[in-house]
């Protein structure tokens, strides 16, 4: 249950197209002076050092977010991501490019004094680092090892009546994708009107195709549905080729800010000539499926159906 780390990952290509996306999201919903509530299901450590083994061994950051650093002082980058790079750089007052913040890190460099956030990590060995590295009183920022799926149920709807739910677990145990649908499922029974960001990797597995066609039968109003792929399958199908981002509700503005950024995050970060982005929305049920890319259905196997 414990083996993933998110440190082995931080930084990648899937936390830019991750972060950027929740920092449009937030900067937009705050458009609005009402309180928010922000709620992070699977917060990770939240600071990750680029030098700790963890994170060096495999060094993923290198082709995600160290391919953007120092790319904001070109005239060509596209406004967001020379919005991401900002936060990044107050973990980095140096200059150089040594730490990386997780999304609870990035959330709150985004709170206002009357936006709130709860944060939730189960895995022993990240919640200890989760809550060092969060700032400001507990009355604003807090960071519990619960698990972030449960707590939704009683988090939601919040007092406030205006919530942003960032949802990204590891999907390395095929339960995850489940407890996606049935967070969904019930955050929406609860709070019809709240924002929710949903990641998930691309990656040849069924499961994912599965998980999209699940959310096209939700009771949904609107969503946008964006991907970034930075390269084709391996010769085995398999491998990490890119991620998408499902937000339901998503605020006025959040199409736009994406399709001038992911253009340019799949030619800056982009492995091969497969690289590709795509922004879609959809404002009524029959276009849900259209929206997320969801194809006929084939019979499921047996092996499929558990």
């Amino acid at each position: 249950m414990f083996a993933y780390r998110h440190a082995f990952h931080a930084g990648n290509h899937a936390d830019v197209m991750k972060h950027i996306t929740l920092i449009a999201t937030l900067d937009l919903l705050q458009k609005k002076e009402s309180p928010l509530v922000v709620i992070d299901t699977h917060a990770g450590a939240g600071l990750y050092a680029l030098k700790s083994p963890l994170v060096r061994d495999k060094a993923e950051w290198s082709s995600g977010l160290g391919k953007l650093w120092g790319k904001d002082q070109e005239a060509a980058t596209p406004v967001l991501v020379n919005r991401y790079l900002e936060l990044i750089r107050k973990f980095n007052k140096s200059g150089r490019l040594t730490h990386t913040p997780g999304s609870p890190l990035i959330i709150q460099e985004c709170l206002r004094p009357d936006d709130r956030l709860r944060a939730f990590e189960m895995h022993p060995s990240d919640i200890g680092p989760l809550q060092l590295s969060i700032k400001g009183s507990p009355r604003q920022v807090k960071a519990e090892r619960k698990d972030g799926f449960q707590q939704l149920r009683a988090l939601l709807p919040p007092a406030a009546r205006r919530g942003l739910v960032l949802i990204d677990p590891p999907y390395e145990m095929r339960d995850d994708y489940k407890h996606v649908i049935t967070a969904l499922r019930e955050g929406l029974d609860r709070f019809a009107t709240g924002v929710y960001l949903l990641w998930y990797p691309i990656i040849g597995r069924f499961q994912v195709e599965r998980l999209l066609r699940q959310i096209s039968t939700l009771p949904i109003k609107t969503v946008l549905h964006a991907t970034l792929t930075v390269r084709g399958p391996l010769s085995d199908g398999l491998g990490l080729q890119g991620s998408g981002m499902v937000v339901i509700n998503p605020p006025f503005g959040l199409k736009a800010a994406l399709e001038d950024t992911l253009p340019y995050l799949a030619k800056t970060l982009g492995q091969d000539n497969r690289a590709k982005s795509s922004v879609r929305e959809a404002e009524s049920p029959a276009a849900l499926k259209t929206a997320l890319g969801v194809k006929t259905q084939a019979p499921l196997t047996s092996s499929q159906k558990r």
